[in-house]
């Protein structure tokens, strides 16, 4: 009877997840294109092509540099949302709403709909400067000008993760027990020693936690960066713009294989660290046995 509950799930795993993983991997040593014919095994060739290809290190500077500044940032400010909002005051679940509804929204439709907001011509956001005497003779082209549009995806990306970020920092910060706070008010603790002796070390696992999945999902960063300036746009051409690129552009299935291939070993290389690290605190705080 166990097997024929757990049979179907194994059977799904194995045909949307495993099977297509090593068919990939399989992929990345030959020379298939999407135009469809044979394929040949070339051995090492893509992943050579890779690593001498300039677009390749572009790439790795563009997300390295994307997921350092969103992820940090989204922390930062989830976590001060998450202490401003953590005693009860009227309206509080009408505030939490509000900041939770970027989060659950799509985001190839909001890439399209800041694509709107960010437009250097017609934008709302350049009215508002206008109208604010900020941007009366040269307004801010967001979309076009190299030196903005990585900084436009950014504030997107930061305006829809950071309610991520507040959540798991709410779900620290209650999880905290209360007479640990009790204690250092009795021994007249300060609040910046009760920061960083209580609430900071007692929130790092869920923090470092947050981070991991923010990372992980901002090294696949696609959605935006297609809606806002393309897939081939050397300004904010990610690792799975690249990716995109060869395959559905160029037709090479074989070194768009050989990219995710890579990509997934830089995802996986820092999913360990992170998990590594979360144990490690975990065993000093005597949460869990060495």
């Amino acid at each position: 009877m166990k097997w024929g509950f757990v049979g179907p799930v194994l059977a799904l795993l194995i045909l949307f997840n495993i099977f297509p993983l090593f068919y990939n991997i399989v992929l990345s040593f030959s020379n298939a294109e999407l135009s469809g014919g044979g394929w040949q095994w070339v051995g090492t060739h893509n992943y050579g092509v890779i690593f001498a290809d300039p677009k390749y290190g572009a790439a790795i500077r563009t997300t390295g540099l994307f997921v350092a500044v969103a992820v940090t940032l989204e922390l930062i400010l989830g976590f001060v949302l998450a202490l401003a909002l953590r005693d009860n005051f009227p309206g509080k679940t009408v505030v939490l709403t509000v900041l939770l509804v970027p989060m659950m929204l799509s985001p190839a439709v909001m890439g399209l709909y800041w694509n709107l907001v960010l437009n250097g011509h017609y934008g709302i956001l350049n009215q508002i400067l206008g109208a604010c005497g900020l941007a009366l003779d040269n307004q801010p082209q967001w979309l076009t000008s190299n030196r903005l549009k990585l900084f436009s995806i950014l504030i997107i990306d930061i305006w829809m993760w950071t309610p991520f970020m507040m959540l798991i920092a709410m779900a620290g910060l209650n999880s905290i027990p209360r007479h640990l706070y009790e204690a250092a008010e009795i021994d007249r603790a300060g609040r910046w020693t009760v920061f960083r002796r209580i609430t900071l070390p007692l929130c790092a696992p869920l923090l470092i936690l947050a981070v991991l999945l923010r990372t992980t999902d901002a090294l696949k960063q696609f959605d935006l960066v297609m809606a806002i300036t393309g897939p081939d746009d050397a300004a904010t051409q990610t690792l799975s713009a690249l990716l995109y690129q060869s395959i559905f552009r160029n037709f090479k299935v074989g070194l768009g294989s050989a990219y995710a291939c890579v990509t997934l070993v830089i995802v996986i290389a820092l999913a360990t660290v992170f998990t590594r690290y979360i144990d490690s605190i975990q065993r000093r705080q005597g949460r869990i046995d060495a």
